[in-house]
């Protein structure tokens, strides 16, 4: 019932109005309306998968010689994009391409991601010049293009753990033990007694700081946690990875609407089955509870499209495709963990889901040399949307790599839950 009700709701949304156009004049998500407009099992199990390697493809392919990937570029050959790059997007990449390779691992990726994984080790791993023992993911200006002063970011270290465990899961010896429980080291290092993360730190501008916060960073240090944890069982991984999330979930508790946090769900499904192993900072009841107001959070934005929209299926209201696709990973990684009693929650994650993969196969480049790969939006907006700006429009046709790496990492979770 489920297959067919996803079905529907995508042959519906391919029925849109046209979008982002491509060099022939053509709408990007009026060249996709193929295979997904059958109304049967195996052709959706087909165009997912075509999606799926596509977009890989398109990491794959833009990783050069040394492991750097081509950071951002624009479709409009107009716009000029800024030199940067962000060593925790490349980091987020690295993790998303070996989630590809251990589901599909006859494609070969694994030399491309070995090659990322060294220059990500070479390029931007180092220990703190006053710790040996501390090691972190440094954003250094002369690659980055910042004219920032050398920093490390909790995420950036956070991502770093999970990239390489990831290639370690595939590749085991990769990266010795005590490299991993380095960076580790760091993250405890920046963990405060409440369980909160001070953001980065400045080596030689007043070292850690608060001065600038993210909220994915400490989602993203307490699965790099979870996950070094399963490789090296030192109880002091699972309990910083805990006390970071009992944090978020006691400073969220008494509101009704909060972030989108899909890293803390990522590493809230990571969690749950380990969490008798520690001392629990709050009960398990506590942290469901928290996960559910995230989830309820997410969903509320994706209910407000009409079916005839191009943005049907898209849970925000502009159009932008990542926020749909961290919100599918966020709500796929808790309906694993949800119970019995949030069956309606789960129904309703399973159905906008559907709806945002079909949102996002729309936005997909289809053919030609950007095959496969996410711009920032699925269409321009019209000057009467509350969103609308100039530079909104400008990098509506913008591509980065964690555009694909995030709807890379949501359609394969989506395929292996229920296709």
């Amino acid at each position: 019932m489920f297959f067919r009700m996803t079905i529907i709701a995508i042959s519906i949304a391919l029925i849109v109005p046209t979008g982002i156009l491509n060099a022939n004049g053509q709408s990007y998500a009026a060249s996709r309306q193929t295979g997904l407009e059958q109304s049967n099992e195996a052709a959706d199990v087909r165009q997912l998968a075509e999606a799926i390697h596509q977009a890989a493809g398109y990491l794959l392919r833009s990783c050069d010689r040394n492991g750097k990937f081509v950071y951002r570029i624009n479709l409009n050959p107009k716009v000029t994009p800024k030199p940067e790059y962000n060593f925790l997007r490349h980091a987020g990449a690295i993790y998303a391409l070996t989630q590809y390779s251990r589901t599909y691992p006859v494609t070969n990726a694994l030399p491309t991601i070995e090659k990322a994984v060294i220059f990500l080790k070479r390029a931007s791993i180092a220990p703190l010049p006053a710790d040996n023992d501390l090691q972190a993911v440094w954003s250094i200006p002369a690659i980055t293009g910042s004219k920032k002063p050398l920093q490390a970011k909790l995420g950036g270290t956070g991502l770093g753990l999970t990239a390489l465990l990831g290639f370690e899961r595939q590749k085991p010896g990769s990266t010795p033990i005590d490299y991993l429980r380095k960076m580790g080291n760091f993250l405890l290092f920046m963990q405060k007694m409440d369980g909160s993360f001070h953001s980065k730190y400045y080596p030689f501008h007043g070292g850690k700081s608060d001065q600038w916060t993210s909220l994915y960073y400490p989602g993203e240090a307490a699965l790099g946690l979870l996950m070094l944890y399963e490789k090296d069982p030192d109880r002091i991984w699972l309990q910083a990875a805990a006390e970071s999330i009992a944090y978020l979930a006691r400073i969220r508790a008494a509101r009704t609407s909060v972030e989108a946090d899909h890293w803390a769900l990522l590493a809230t499904a990571q969690l749950l089955p380990l969490y008798d192993r520690c001392r629990q900072p709050i009960t398990r009841n506590a942290i469901l509870k928290h996960a559910i107001q995230i989830c309820q959070s997410m969903l509320a934005d994706g209910e407000n499209h009409p079916e005839d929209a191009l943005e049907y299926g898209c849970l925000t209201n502009d159009g932008r495709t990542t926020p749909t696709a961290i919100r599918i990973e966020g709500l796929l990684a808790a309906y694993q963990f949800l119970p019995v009693t949030e069956n309606l929650l789960r129904d309703r994650i399973r159905i906008a889901s559907g709806k945002g993969i079909s949102f996002l196969l729309r936005s997909q480049i289809p053919s030609g040399e950007y095959a496969g790969a996410f711009p920032r939006a699925i269409r321009h907006l019209p000057e009467d949307h509350p969103e609308f700006t100039g530079s909104f429009n400008e990098r509506a046709t913008e591509v980065r790599i964690d555009y694909v790496q995030h709807a890379l990492s949501a359609m394969i979770q989506y395929a292996g839950l229920f296709l």
